[in-house]
């Protein structure tokens, strides 16, 4: 069970990224990996909608050790099987008799995304591969499910259950986004006051010949021994006369009495 660990979780389908030799190509798609039974036994929930607003949902159970076990729709199949590749790869497979009917490889990606290639038979006897894409949910779901292949009996129940699971997942993603976006604020405003005192520790070691003023502008420049000084003439009055080496910036003292950079 250890491998597929990084599996386990909510997964939302991103439809435009997805490659369909086979079926159509679905609107929306949530895609479950769950473990339970003191981690013997994988939990597998799928439900999508398709452009025409049909509404599909799906689950089996798979042996953690890669026992065979029976699909409870034996539409593709009658028998599933779980294979642990490695902790990025899984696959899981699906017979008729001793024929394999379809396999779908799970992958995860450099980019944190999950991918989901699934290789079955058409009932023409073509070999067809989809390709689906999936991003992990930042909530937690009580059912989650994926986009798929596989041609399972639409049911009504399954509409509403995906729609309302969707629109939760819609709400909760909106809110996670919001305290994203304060936290990433926060830490703007961090940097910012981090950056402001470092100057003001720079300002406060150079040569000062007056007082500065709240609000007031002033240039602060490096000197050839390398200490820095605060002047009230900027680098344009001094011209060619400047008697330092380098200009550093133009610089203006908070009511906090920190300071801040002038582009």
């Amino acid at each position: 069970m250890n491998s597929a660990y990084n599996f386990i979780g909510s997964w939302q389908l991103f439809p435009e990224r997805g490659n369909y030799e086979w079926g159509t190509r679905p609107k929306s798609g949530l895609y479950q990996v769950e473990n339970n039974s003191q981690n013997q036994e994988l939990t597998i929930k799928q439900s999508w909608i398709t452009l025409e607003n049909e509404g599909y949902n799906f689950q089996y159970n798979l042996d953690a050790g890669g026992e065979q076990r029976p699909l409870p729709e034996p539409l593709v199949g009658e028998i599933v099987q779980l294979t642990h590749l490695d902790n990025l790869n899984l696959e899981v497979s699906v017979f008729q008799g001793s024929k394999t009917t379809l396999k779908v490889h799970h992958a995860l990606l450099p980019s944190g995304y999950l991918q989901l290639q699934q290789q079955g038979i058409t009932p023409s006897g073509d070999v067809y591969v989809n390709t689906e894409i999936y991003h992990r949910q930042m909530s937690v779901l009580p059912f989650a499910a994926t986009a798929s292949g596989v041609v399972i009996r639409p049911t009504n129940e399954g509409m509403m259950r995906h729609k309302a699971l969707l629109a939760m997942e819609e709400q909760t993603n909106m809110h996670l986004a919001q305290i994203r976006e304060q936290v990433e604020l926060l830490a703007r405003q961090a940097q910012e006051i981090h950056q402001r005192k470092e100057l003001a520790y720079l300002i406060y070691s150079a040569k000062l010949s007056f007082k500065p003023e709240i609000g007031q502008v002033y240039f602060l420049y490096k000197k050839i021994d390398d200490n820095h000084v605060l002047s009230m003439i900027s680098p344009e009055e001094w011209g060619a006369s400047m008697p330092f080496a380098g200009f550093v910036a133009a610089v203006q003292k908070l009511a906090d009495h920190t300071w801040k950079a002038i582009p």
